[in-house]
C-alpha cells in the first residue's frame, strides 16, 4: 500500500524544484522530506527525482508518478469538500484568506467580533500576498480584491461586496510644511515591484527628489508617515490614518470589488455560512470608507 501522505512529500518536492522549497510547503525539516521521498522509492522500487545543481529533477519513473498523484490528490480533495460540506455543525476550524491590509487595517475587529459570537469555531487568518487555492482546500473563504469579474474561477461562489478606492497620500506635517514653502525634497514612495501606478498624479505637490522604495505595505505607511513624501494606498488605509491626508488636486481610483468567495460543498457549512453572511454585512458598513467617501478633501 501506498501511503498518500508520501505522495503529498512527493507532489511537493515535484512542484517545488527542491527539498528546501517542499519542507517550507509542508511546514517541516529537510529530513523528513527526503525521508518520505526515500519510503516512497522504496515502495515502488524505482527513484523519482534525479539530483541536479539547480534542484530535483523527474525521473521517467517520477514523471509517471507525478501523473497518478495528482489524480489522487484530485480525489482526496473531493472526498474532503464533500464530507465538510456536509457538516452542519458549528465547532470546527475555519481558514480565511485574504490580503494583509484588509487584515490589519480593516477587517480584524471584525473577526474578533465573529470569534467573540461563536466561541467554538477555531479560526485561522491567512493573511499574505499569495492566493490561497479554495478547491484545494487551502482556504474555506477568501476575500479578495478583483477588478475585473470575469477573471474569478467559474467553480467558486461570490458575495459582491462594496467597491474599493485608492488614493495619494502624504503625512499632515509635510503637507503643512509644503504649503509654508518648506524646501525639502518631496519623493514618491513605492513598493519597488509595483513602482508609481499609472494612474497617480501629483496633483498640486510636485515631487522632486529620487523616489524611495520599499518591499511591503505596512513599511511603505511607516515611510509616509515620516514626511519623505506621497504614496498610492487604499482609501481605508489612508483616510483612517489620523497622520495622513489626501495630497491637493488627486483623484481617486479604483482598485476593484470586495468579493467573499467560497467553493463548492464548502459554502454549505454552517459555520461558513455564519462567517460569510457577517462579514458580508460589516463589508456593507465599511462601503463609505472603502470609497473614499468617509472624509472630506484637505
Amino acid at each position: 500500500m501506498i501511503d498518500w501522505d508520501d505522495v503529498r512529500y512527493f507532489l511537493a518536492v515535484a512542484r517545488g524544484g527542491s527539498v528546501r522549497a517542499a519542507a517550507g510547503r509542508l511546514g517541516v525539516n529537510h529530513s523528513t522530506v527526503l525521508r518520505r521521498i526515500a519510503q516512497l522509492e522504496e515502495r515502488l522500487g524505482a527513484h523519482m527525482f534525479e539530483k541536479l545543481p539547480s534542484g530535483y529533477r523527474l525521473t521517467a519513473a517520477g514523471e509517471e508518478v507525478l501523473e497518478l498523484a495528482n489524480q489522487m490528490e484530485a480525489s482526496s480533495h473531493q472526498l474532503e469538500t464533500r464530507v465538510f460540506g456536509r457538516d452542519q455543525g458549528v465547532r470546527g476550524l475555519l481558514r480565511v484568506t485574504l490580503a494583509p491590509p484588509l487584515a490589519t487595517h480593516l477587517l480584524m475587529p471584525d473577526f474578533a467580533d465573529f470569534a467573540r459570537l461563536h466561541r467554538d469555531i477555531e479560526m485561522e487568518v491567512l493573511s499574505s500576498g499569495e492566493l490561497a487555492n479554495l478547491t484545494n482546500r487551502e482556504a474555506d473563504v477568501a476575500i479578495r480584491v478583483v477588478y475585473d469579474r470575469k477573471t474569478l474561477p467559474l467553480n467558486l461562489h461570490g458575495l459582491k461586496g462594496p467597491q474599493l478606492f485608492g488614493g495619494v497620500y502624504m503625512s499632515r506635517d509635510r503637507l503643512a510644511a509644503w504649503r509654508a514653502g518648506a524646501p525639502d525634497p518631496i519623493r514618491w514612495i513605492v513598493i519597488s515591484s509595483h513602482g508609481i501606478p499609472d494612474w497617480a498624479s501629483e496633483g498640486e505637490v510636485h515631487t522632486t527628489g529620487v523616489p524611495f522604495r520599499i518591499t511591503d505595505g505596512e513599511a511603505q505607511i511607516v515611510a509616509v508617515r515620516q514626511g519623505l513624501g506621497m504614496t498610492t494606498l487604499p482609501c481605508f488605509v489612508g483616510d483612517a490614518d489620523p497622520l495622513l491626508a489626501r495630497v491637493p488636486g488627486t483623484d481617486l481610483h479604483m482598485y476593484g470589488t470586495v468579493w467573499l468567495l467560497t467553493q463548492g460543498e464548502t459554502r454549505k457549512t454552517k459555520r461558513v455560512r455564519l462567517f460569510t453572511e457577517f462579514v458580508s454585512r460589516r463589508l456593507a458598513a465599511h462601503a463609505p470608507l472603502l470609497a473614499g467617501l468617509s472624509v472630506s478633501r484637505d
